[in-house]
């Protein structure tokens, strides 16, 4: 394949970033299309709550572990100093390799021991797939890896290639035996099928690039910064978990949860441009020499991606109540309301305290973050419920409580850093977005703007 030039590593896991959620869009819309796939709301309800629980179960130690690997690899006491060329094969990429290995089996082994003790939906200690649930979240996961190989070893272009080749053969692997009428547990079988090819692919990068060396001293450090990220991404999650989690436990009816996950999605181009963004800039921020560097740096490419995903994502709430029953089927149309109220996540999403905070290896800020939007976010949503709002305000209840995180973070680095949020903010053009996008959500919402 010949190589993008365009390519570097943001853009890379930009990219990357995109992939995923894009193909699992797909996979939803063919799930719905009853002609296609034979699938009832109530077997969709099985298979999102299967990729929540194995959703839930990992995604905080996973990121707290790369996320925390990201400064440690250019600068940390066991192995590297400033100034390494970083051309040697790395000892730290093995030991955070070694580390998510141990997670896998720890939630592997705890997950077998509650399994029959563990409800969602009424099924105590029957819950659906269970021990294919629990293979998955042991194979899936130390996979997670392989992009961040590529990038500090700045292979941009390969996260690109990697991500075209394995979702595409995901995608494959997951429709195909419904499309030949075959049962759901098929796609399930499918999607264990290529965590199994990319763990010979991570086997291959691991010979490749990394020296096979177990160091203590080196796993120390990496969890000293990475369990105040790994209690950070418990704590706070992300919306769809935390609200997942409300729903499931409110509701308890698989076709309500499929309802509401099907809209609790943020638009994908917003989640791989900032997320892809946030991961590519944290190495750039564990030097203090560099910083004002990378403030200009994050600030421009802020500025840059806003004038895209700001009328991208107006786009697609003007059209989101005409979309949803036509591309899964009219018993979803309500779940464009949610989609709606999580489209507004873009404006905590496209401020970066976080990366600023977490790449000067500040992480106990973050965890009081996470602490802080908790302690919010669940009563605010409970009570959302309770005066009527339903569903809906829980998805509204993660609006206001993300908006409050990213202000208090972005009021530490003001405070105790003296880093302005003009800084590493385009405020002007920020301020300008936000009240826009509000302006057009409140018109939807009250239907002065009806494209149905």
């Amino acid at each position: 394949m010949r190589r993008l030039k365009f390519i570097d590593n943001i853009s890379g896991m930009q990219l990357f970033q995109l992939m995923k959620p894009v193909v699992f869009l797909i996979i939803s819309i063919v799930f719905t299309k009853s002609k296609l796939t034979h699938l009832t709301r109530i077997e969709i309800g099985h298979w999102e709550m299967f990729m929540f629980i194995a959703g839930i179960m990992t995604f905080f130690w996973v990121t707290g572990i790369i996320q925390s690997l990201l400064p440690l690899y250019n600068r940390n006491k066991t192995y590297r100093k400033m100034g390494d060329n970083g051309l040697s094969k790395s000892p730290e990429i093995f030991n955070a390799f070694l580390l998510l290995c141990f997670f896998s089996l720890l939630f592997f082994a705890l997950g077998h021991s509650l399994k029959n003790n563990f409800s969602v939906f009424h099924l105590s200690g029957n819950v659906p797939y269970i021990n294919l649930l629990l293979l998955y979240i042991l194979l899936s996961s130390p996979v997670c890896l392989i992009e961040y190989i590529y990038l500090l070893n700045n292979r941009s272009y390969r996260i690109f290639q990697y991500g075209l080749y394995t979702f595409a053969a995901q995608l494959t692997f997951i429709i195909t035996p419904l499309l030949f009428g075959k049962d759901i547990i098929w796609s399930i079988y499918g999607l264990l099928a290529i965590s199994g090819i990319r763990w010979v692919w991570l086997i291959v990068l691991l010979r490749r690039y990394t020296e096979m060396k177990i160091s203590v001293e080196f796993m120390k450090e990496h969890l000293y910064l990475g369990i105040p990220l790994i209690l950070t991404s418990l704590i706070s999650g992300s919306p769809q978990y935390i609200d997942g989690v409300i729903v499931s436990a409110v509701y308890r009816d698989p076709a309500i949860f499929a309802w509401f996950r099907y809209g609790a999605k943020e638009f994908p181009l917003v989640l791989m441009l900032a997320n892809g963004l946030s991961n590519a800039m944290l190495p750039e921020f564990s030097t203090r020499e560099r910083m004002k560097e990378s403030l200009v740096k994050i600030r421009v490419k802020s500025k840059q991606i806003m004038h895209i995903l700001f009328p991208a994502t107006m786009v697609m709430m003007l059209f989101a109540r005409w979309i949803y029953p036509r591309i899964f089927n009219p018993e979803f149309q309500k779940s464009a309301d949610i989609f709606l109220i999580y489209s507004l996540l873009i404006i905590p999403r496209l401020v970066f305290p976080q990366t600023v905070i977490v790449g000067r290896k500040k992480t106990h800020i973050t965890l009081i973050a996470a602490v802080l939007i908790l302690a919010l976010n669940i009563p605010l949503s409970l009570l959302m419920i309770k005066w009527g709002y339903g569903i809906i305000g829980v998805a509204l209840s993660t609006f206001i409580v993300y908006t409050i995180e990213k202000i208090f973070l972005a009021g530490y680095l003001w405070i105790k850093m003296n880093i302005k949020p003009s800084e590493y903010i385009p405020v002007k053009l920020y301020a300008f977005y936000s009240v826009l996008i509000a302006i057009l959500f409140i018109l939807i919402d009250h239907r002065v703007i009806d494209i149905h």
